[in-house]
């Protein structure tokens, strides 16, 4: 129990607090269960009862635990926890199945992000618009995973704030945790064009104050990255089923998917226009008059219809 291999430094109350928690949360300790007397830590982790009862003040501000007279301190149940709390989350992380954390997570973005995105087109103001820009900018000019990754958790994160309710705040802050897991594993596709193309759809809404499309665009973007992670990992989540798309008309979705399509050829044409023959062809094609026939020829003209 605890897993502690080395003897803790005197006074770090957070590294007790961090090996009983994560203990608690990786099903060591069961939900009811006392945890050991305040003496049996003190002998397993090597540090003093003031340094223990400051652990488990912690422990009980995050919701994992209990104390009353004469039973002790016994664990809470998972649903009494402070799901929210970065240590609770880091624990959960590390102790429990990558797959069934990336399907949560992706069941709470498609539940969430789409109304984010919609509030931040109405509520951002322009340091929020600069933030949001910033981030798609950073992917775009990304040279490694690790780079596009970081900016990549910057443009959501810089969407959750600007919706401006606090409400939505914590959301992100876990987010930030949770999400670089699953940003990582997408950042190693083929994809990048596409996820580049469909960020930009949703920057582009929601620079233009348009809610309901910056909704539709998230929504494509979201069930497109989950697509990607069940095709490059294998990952559960393709067991996980996201709601339909009947949050806005049909036609919205198809215009959002329409947008992020027409940005995809956009941003390929304009990366093999840096490389000249395609530029070349187009100015070539928008000012070159049609050839001459030569003698004993007539020029061909394209059929209609």
């Amino acid at each position: 129990m605890f897993n502690a291999p080395n003897a803790i430094a005197r006074n770090v109350h957070s590294q007790v607090a961090d090996r009983i928690g994560s203990s608690i949360v990786r099903g060591d300790i069961v939900p009811s269960e006392a945890l050991p007397s305040e003496v049996r830590i003190c002998e397993m982790l090597d540090v003093s009862r003031t340094v223990v009862r400051e652990a488990i003040r912690t422990l009980t501000g995050k919701g994992l635990v209990e104390s009353r007279a004469k039973s002790g301190t016994r664990v809470r149940p998972p649903e009494q926890w402070n799901q929210l709390d970065p240590d609770v989350l880091r624990w959960r992380l590390q102790t429990s199945d990558v797959d069934s954390n990336l399907a949560k997570l992706f069941q709470l973005r498609y539940a969430v992000e789409p109304s984010a995105s919609a509030q931040a087109a109405t509520c951002a103001n322009e340091d929020d618009l600069a933030r949001i820009r910033a981030g798609y900018d950073g992917m775009a000019a990304a040279q490694d995973d690790e780079s596009f990754v970081v900016a990549d958790m910057a443009f959501h994160e810089a969407i959750y704030f600007a919706t401006h309710n606090e409400f939505y705040w914590p959301i992100a802050q876990m987010l930030k945790l949770t999400l670089r897991e699953s940003f990582t594993i997408a950042s190693w596709g083929d994809h990048r064009p596409r996820a580049l193309a469909e960020h930009r759809a949703v920057l582009d809404a929601i620079v233009a104050r348009d809610a309901d499309g910056a909704h539709a665009a998230t929504q494509v973007l979201l069930r497109h990255s989950a697509d990607d992670l069940v095709r490059i990992s294998g990952s559960g989540i393709a067991a996980v089923q996201l709601p339909p798309e009947d949050r806005l008309p049909r036609e919205k979705i198809l215009l959002a998917r329409y947008q992020a399509s027409r940005a995809v050829l956009g941003e390929a044409l304009g990366d093999l226009s840096t490389k000249g023959p395609t530029k070349a062809r187009t100015a070539r094609g928008a000012t070159a008059k049609p050839r001459k026939a030569k003698p004993g020829q007539r020029n061909r003209r394209p059929r209609r219809g």
